[in-house]
């Protein structure tokens, strides 16, 4: 297999363990899948998440930062939900419970992404500004996944639903979709002066 999953952090899986133990986060998670799921429920593949910032024409290169690690809830084989943690000044804490067509569609990505050649570590990458999320094959498949930026060998699969004009489940290189993405978030002309606005 040549993606190399993380191992996610003790305490960022503890707090997702220790949230699904606790019959009130479950009750109350906006989740009906997971308040209805029967059987023991499981944390796995856990993927860090990264946020891309300074997209669009800039002299800065785009950046990335580690905001959350992210696993999936399994309930008898299926994926139920998701549970997301976020880094506090204590430490790895969980943060919430979701569910949503992402789920699904980064299982699709990775069970894609294990048939290529290359070895890739999987990350998540969130994409704010254009309210997007892609699957981040890091092509140092032994990098701390806290750290490392994007790299030119690094393939980025957008998850669906993407927004309109870029596909979904096609990877792409970095440099081609950081163009497509700098096109989509670039404000067309303004108002002509002595225009009405």
């Amino acid at each position: 297999m040549p993606l190399h999953v993380p191992p996610a952090p003790a305490p960022a899986l503890r707090s997702v363990l220790a949230a699904l133990g606790s019959p009130t986060a479950v009750r109350e998670a906006r989740t009906p899948a997971l308040r209805s799921a029967q059987g023991p429920l499981s944390p796995e593949l856990p993927l860090p998440v990264h946020v891309l910032e300074r997209i669009g024409p800039s002299e800065l290169a785009p950046a990335t930062r580690l905001a959350a690690w992210r696993f999936v809830i399994r309930s008898s084989e299926q994926a139920v939900a998701a549970a997301d943690t976020m880094l506090t000044p204590d430490g790895w804490a969980f943060s919430h419970f979701f569910e949503g067509p992402y789920i699904a569609s980064t299982e699709l990505a990775l069970r894609q992404a294990e048939t290529v050649t290359s070895q890739y570590q999987p990350r998540l990458l969130s994409i704010p500004e254009l309210y997007m999320l892609a699957l981040w094959l890091h092509a140092d498949a032994n990098a701390d996944a806290a750290d490392g930026a994007l790299a030119p060998a690094d393939l980025l699969v957008p998850l669906a639903p993407a927004p309109p004009g870029i596909a979904a489940h096609s990877p792409h290189r970095v440099a081609e979709l950081l163009r497509v993405m700098t096109l989509r978030i670039t404000p067309g002309p303004g108002p002509l002066l002595g225009s009405p606005a």
